[in-house]
């Protein structure tokens, strides 16, 4: 199975271009699309800003259909799914997955979907995996990190700076503006994914992307056991 998975910002594609092997193994077919954003989803469904801007919530209508209409062109024995990946923030759950449903819904060829949440953000999945995060930073302090209750709402980003992967602290990275702090999170996810093992993550809501991928997987038999 190939597998598109659309994120909102370079951090995820440089974390899931990492992960993505690990959970579906070494010659998995997927391709990782970043866009720059998330924005929210367009009245009437239709997308709510140029293409060329590339936000993702904007964009979804769009690119559910035409998903749609390019996978009903693929092989019966080797079919595509979409995978879309976005932080929650402090959206409510049920109520954004359902609004997303509804635009595939509204898709006269609907792709075969899945609609993933880091709760509350991508570093949620960085801080499931505690060892991981020491090797990448040895000095990382473990009082800081333990604090973390899985999948929490708040301050994710900046409990990983605290614990003094990045010099300063928060306060430090949230001077140097959005951009600055995009940056820091792209190193983050190059450095701290190479050592994670997806088979015990603290995150559920890493656990729910790891689960949905394996179950697609393995209707063309691409997961062993």
């Amino acid at each position: 199975m190939h597998f598109e998975i659309l994120v909102e910002d370079q951090s995820g594609k440089k974390a899931l271009d990492l992960l993505v092997p690990k959970i579906v193994g070494a010659e998995a077919d997927f391709r990782v699309i970043a866009y720059k954003g998330i924005g929210h989803l367009p009245k009437g469904l239709k997308p709510g800003s140029d293409a060329k801007k590339r936000i993702l919530l904007d964009q979804i209508p769009r690119l559910l259909r035409g998903h749609g209409k390019t996978f009903a062109g693929y092989p019966p024995d080797y079919p595509a799914a979409v995978i879309v990946v976005c932080d929650l923030d402090k959206r409510n759950l049920k109520e954004f997955r359902a609004e997303l449903l509804a635009v595939l819904e509204a898709c006269q060829t609907r792709p075969e979907t899945r609609f993933c949440f880091a709760i509350e953000e991508g570093e949620a999945w960085l801080l499931g995996d505690i060892p991981a995060i020491r090797s990448a930073y040895p000095q990382a302090k473990k009082e800081v990190l333990h604090r973390y209750q899985n999948d929490s709402i708040g301050n994710t980003w900046e409990r990983l700076a605290d614990a003094a992967v990045y010099p300063g602290g928060s306060s430090a990275l949230a001077a140097k503006g959005w951009s600055g702090i995009g940056a820091a999170k792209s190193q983050w996810a190059a450095k701290i994914c190479p050592h994670m093992d997806v088979e015990n993550n603290a995150s559920p809501s890493f656990v729910y992307f790891r689960d949905r991928l394996r179950e697609l997987a393995k209707r063309q038999g691409r997961v062993d056991g």
